[in-house]
């Protein structure tokens, strides 16, 4: 069972950053996507041994931080790499737009898939890149690609950030649906930059790395970070794999320019523990983040409030169709943020795509979703 631990005053964004984000402090933050559990038990043990010892100094990567990475991917994606692969990295997004900056120019087009995770678009812009959204389409509760649009799109990008898993959807996209995205890429001389920091999140299915299809393996770079994984986001720990050596030391060159370059010892500490001993605490996460989607989905049919949940195959984020209440965007979130004094994510910031929609973190515990519902029940009682 787990639950929620009360991170105020710890100065974290999803607590304390609230009110900033919010305009209030009165509500209940279930917005920015790490969880209020707490991390393994072998993770604790780990910084606690580390924190020990009272000197924090400049620090290396050595060479169990690759061992620990290369037999994680075998083990649990069945894929095999190398160990000169792997690139250390700061984060996920600062990777992204080292990516953009070294296999780009400005001008050039960048394909992604709204709705969203904001960056992915923001990265795009900020670099002076055309953003060419490949929209996905929403059709019976449920996101697909457009092929077709995609494909018209390919024969003008030079980069195709990727979310796999999607960030909002929680779709785990299908084998099919990656052959079919890999297919198009190569065909037009398309990179593509994935990002699959939610990859160990995936309920039903397998997932299936970019790199580890063969025709696409020397034309990716792979975004990965044990972060949302074992709730450790903080610790800025992530990696890319890159199996093309020349494309590796292109993108070697643009973050070596950016000047990050040192590894943060309790973020290496935090990624060999958890990836050495944390499969079955995962395990046990993974049941019981399912049983809370399960639980909000019955909760809105039980209490027939007209908000839809897509289904989730991945992540620890809810999507929510909020259509149905005959909102506009703006009064959508004075409902959630005013009158059910609940703190998520405004589908807009995921894109024109997302009007219509919020996004819901399950990353805690049940009570704390038990109150969340109660307070979205009773505020929708109040209007009807």
């Amino acid at each position: 069972m787990f639950r929620a631990v009360n991170r105020e005053g710890t100065y974290t964004t999803k607590y304390d950053d609230a009110k900033k984000k919010f305009g209030t402090d009165d509500l209940m933050p279930l917005w920015v996507a790490d969880m209020d559990v707490a991390s393994p038990l072998c993770v604790q043990e780990t910084l606690a041994k580390r924190a020990a010892h009272p000197v924090y100094g400049y620090t290396v990567y050595p060479p169990r931080y690759y061992d620990a990475i290369q037999t994680w991917m075998k083990k649990r994606f069945d894929w095999s790499i190398e160990q000169g692969w792997i690139v250390p990295c700061y984060g996920v997004v600062p990777s992204m737009n080292f990516a953009i900056e070294a296999f780009s120019a400005a001008g050039d087009s960048i394909m992604i898939q709204s709705p969203i995770y904001p960056p992915f678009m923001s990265s795009v812009k900020h670099k002076e890149r055309k953003v060419l959204d490949n929209t996905l389409v929403y059709k019976e509760g449920a996101y697909h690609i457009d092929f077709k649009d995609f494909e018209a799109k390919a024969k003008e990008a030079k980069l195709f950030l990727l979310c796999s898993p999607h960030n909002p959807s929680a779709r785990s996209w299908n084998t099919d649906e990656l052959e079919q995205m890999i297919a198009l890429c190569r065909k037009h001389d398309v990179l593509i930059i994935a990002d699959e920091i939610h990859a160990d999140i995936v309920y039903d299915k397998l997932h299936h790395s970019v790199g580890s299809f063969s025709e696409m393996m020397q034309h990716c770079v792979i975004l990965n970070a044990p972060s949302k994984t074992f709730n450790i986001a903080g610790l800025n720990t992530s990696y890319a794999i890159i199996p093309n050596e020349h494309l590796r030391k292109r993108y070697n060159v643009e973050q070596n320019k950016s000047g990050i370059t040192n590894g943060n010892p309790f973020g290496i500490e935090a990624l060999m523990s958890a990836y050495e001993e944390g499969d079955l605490w995962l395990e046990t996460l993974k049941k019981h983040l399912k049983a809370n989607v399960l639980y909000v989905q019955d909760f809105l049919k039980e209490q027939q409030i007209p908000i839809t949940s897509l289904p989730v195959e991945a992540t620890f984020l809810m999507w929510l169709d909020c259509s149905a209440l005959g909102f506009t965007q703006d009064e959508l979130k004075t409902f959630f943020f005013e009158k059910a004094k609940l703190g998520l994510n405004d589908g807009r910031s995921f894109g024109d795509a997302g009007l219509g929609f919020m996004r819901l973190n399950v990353g805690t515990s049940r009570e704390v979703l038990e109150v969340a519902m109660s307070r979205l029940n009773k505020a929708w009682k109040e209007l009807v």
